[in-house]
């Protein structure tokens, strides 16, 4: 249980499959009929020679406007009600580096932040460059520092990224609004979306780019593919990861066109603004930014094997694509599912039981109170959440293997691609590093349905929408409980303050994250590890599910002194000591 101490001093093939391997045409042009069959047959994913079925099956006279209508209704609506949250995680950051811009627009991490256990520079706090924050800062001029005003204008990446997704699916399938919904409809999008943070950007830039360079390479329109190369530079300044897209995309138009050519040039426009960035920062802050991110991402990897990260990002895969899941029963055999599930529950037993060196560490550093009788309940959802992220990867395998075109391959490596750098690359393995793989898998779910169902019948309709139902309600329920999660935050600092508000001594705290942010509104001064200021009299409070703290004075000594309980919408009590 969430909780804030403060001591103070005295311290988831029903129709029959066709494979057409060779046609010959040996007399003119095929009519109509001969091309719509042929379509069929061969289900283009781009230039279809019959009219694409409407994005609904079954409901001939829907269009794309009611799609794009219908996604945007629904992102809205499930992020619109957790606009009022509070900051949590490393928000903060990001609006520390707001203000800071509004002050010096040229210099946006030139100040110092207690992030850690002391004081330091925010150019060695920070990894990721900084446009989210240059986004936010104009936020803050125009509309306020209030964390609705910054919710509410993150709506904006969000429909960007959901929009965008349909749009690109319909290059890879008949049905992109099914692809759309796949997308919102998951953990991963919802809770990221609900953070000031630049992960749901830098996806959203992420994808538009690659619609605008697939539309610009052929037939060429120099225009798209610059517009896509302004928008992965765009990507890389706000979140290092972007640059992947780069290595993406110039295999994906190899393995289209077969030859180099002059698309390799516009490549260059986010390289360049990289290297830019690079220059600037270094400028400024005497290192480099993209280095000290790469050595961080390499000091803080832990010491836990690469089966253990393999399986961890496994587990955080398919709870973050969790529409993969639900929509397991109509992509996979029943046999398949059974040989996946029953893997998932050996791998889930490893991490509980520390066949795999994770259950104890998990549980002694973290937040041992809460997990440690659970162990029943967290089980069960690893081996579903395991078996998910497997089915994930499953399909851009299937995908490739039945395909082997271009399309196929770029979305295969988009998503093993972002899963091996969440499984073996990255410092930390969470749903705003496996977030950029969910479009991707999406649409491959998308293709799979097709693949196997031909026909789609109303019966078929109402499974896919019950699976999509399952994971938007799952989804929007996890959202709210981080959402009650990032209250407690607030509603401990304002609590602490109320207790001591009669307190004569000054009130410090340590912890992080929203956590942080508040207890700063209030008034409270952090506690820095190399710069021991607290005098007897003083408070100190110090929350329970945090990390990273100073501790104390070791020539003083501290006492608890009380509990007070705080609640959420739940009235779930968290834990309170003064001393």
């Amino acid at each position: 249980m969430p909780g804030v101490y403060v001591y103070s001093s005295t311290y988831n093939i029903a129709s029959t499959v066709f494979h057409v391997k060779h046609i010959s045409i040996l007399a003119g042009e095929p009519n109509y009929a001969t091309r719509a069959i042929l379509s069929i047959l061969m289900w283009p994913t781009r230039s279809a020679t019959v009219p694409a079925p409407g994005d609904i099956p079954l409901v001939g006279r829907w269009s794309s406007a009611y799609s794009y209508a219908l996604l945007g209704v629904l992102t809205v609506a499930c992020l619109l009600p957790f606009s009022g949250r509070a900051f949590h995680m490393d928000d903060p950051l990001f609006v520390f580096a707001a203000r800071q811009i509004t002050q010096h627009p040229l210099d946006p991490y030139g100040f110092n932040v207690i992030w850690y256990e002391s004081l330091n520079r925010m150019a060695e706090v920070t990894m990721n460059p900084p446009l989210a924050c240059y986004y936010g800062a104009a936020v803050g001029q125009i509309a306020g520092w209030s964390e609705r005003a910054f919710h509410l204008a993150f709506l904006v990446p969000a429909l960007a990224l959901i929009l965008g997704t349909y749009r690109l699916a319909k290059h890879f399938t008949r049905r992109p609004l099914l692809a759309g919904l796949a997308t919102l409809l998951t953990p991963g999008i919802l809770v990221s979306a609900c953070s000031v943070m630049c992960d749901t950007m830098m996806v959203a830039l992420w994808v538009w780019a690659v619609i605008l360079w697939i539309e610009g390479l052929e037939p060429r329109k120099g225009w798209y593919l610059a517009g896509s190369g302004v928008l992965m530079a765009a990507g890389v300044l706000t979140k290092y990861f972007g640059a992947a897209l780069i290595l993406l995309l110039a295999a994906y138009s190899l393995a289209r066109l077969r030859r180099f050519g002059s698309w390799m040039w516009y490549l260059l426009i986010p390289a360049g603004a990289l290297a830019g960035y690079e220059g600037w920062t270094h400028a400024l802050y005497g290192q480099s930014l993209l280095a000290s991110a790469v050595h961080f991402a390499h000091a803080n990897r832990g010491h836990a094997s690469r089966l253990t990260r393999t399986l961890v990002s496994l587990s955080f895969t398919g709870g973050c694509t969790l529409s993969v899941l639900t929509l397991c029963p109509l992509m996979w055999s029943r046999k398949v599912q059974g040989i996946v599930a029953a893997g998932s529950g050996l791998a889930a037993a490893a991490l509980i039981f520390g066949g795999v060196n994770l259950a104890e560490q998990f549980a002694n550093k973290l937040t041992p109170h809460p997990l440690l009788g659970h162990w029943e309940l967290i089980g069960s959802q690893l081996v579903l959440f395991i078996a998910g992220g497997v089915f994930t990867l499953a399909l851009a395998i299937a995908d490739y293997r039945n395909r082997r075109d271009s399309d196929s391959l770029l979305l295969g490596l988009w998503v093993v691609g972002t899963f091996v750098f969440v499984s073996l690359l990255n410092w930390t393995i969470n749903a705003r590093s496996v977030l950029p793989l969910i479009p991707a898998a999406a649409i491959l779910t998308v293709r799979r349905l097709e693949t196997l169902h031909r026909a789609w019948t109303r019966s078929l309709i109402l499974q896919v929408a019950g699976g999509l139902m399952v994971s938007g309600v799952l989804s929007i329920w996890v959202a709210g409980a981080d959402t009650r999660l990032a209250n407690l935050g607030r509603e401990g600092a304002q609590s602490i303050r109320g207790r001591t508000s009669n307190e004569v001594g000054t009130l410090w705290y340590e912890g992080h994250w929203g956590f942080q942010y508040y207890m700063e509104q209030l008034g409270a001064r952090p506690v820095d590890a190399e710069n021991f200021q607290i005098r007897p009299g003083d408070s100190v409070a110090v929350p329970e599910n945090n990390l990273r703290f100073a501790g104390f004075p070791p020539d003083m000594s501290f006492q608890q002194e009380a509990v007070l309980e705080l609640s959420n919408d739940q009235r779930q009590p968290a834990l309170y000591f003064p001393c």
